[in-house]
């Protein structure tokens, strides 16, 4: 489960997808079954969660990374490259962007 504090000394990637609801639900199943299947077993993960709007157009994913170097690799290595030609298929658009927690506030 994601924490989100400021002082983590993680690599924090939010990455959107633009589709329309005809292919939300797929979308959705590609991502689940890349993070189930490979993303969550590379070095460096640490946590992720999906959210879908309520017009099923867009996808929000939030996700955990010890190092930015540990995000990059798992991007750029043969399969997420091969997972990513069929999750453009479904899609509009996605972009993947990194982050620093800037603040954090609670009740």
């Amino acid at each position: 489960m994601p924490t989100i504090a400021k002082t983590a000394d993680i690599q924090t990637v939010i990455t959107t997808f633009e589709m329309t609801p005809g292919t939300c639900q797929d979308l959705l199943e590609a991502l689940q079954d890349a993070y189930s299947d490979f993303i969550s077993k590379q070095p460096g993960f640490i946590a992720a969660g999906l959210h879908v709007n309520d017009a099923q157009t867009r996808i929000a994913n939030y996700s955990q990374w010890r190092r930015r170097e540990d995000f990059m690799a798992m991007l750029r290595s043969p399969e997420m490259r091969e997972r990513n030609r069929k999750i453009n298929e479904l899609c509009r658009s996605f972009e993947p962007v990194m982050y620093d927690v800037a603040e954090v506030f609670g009740s």
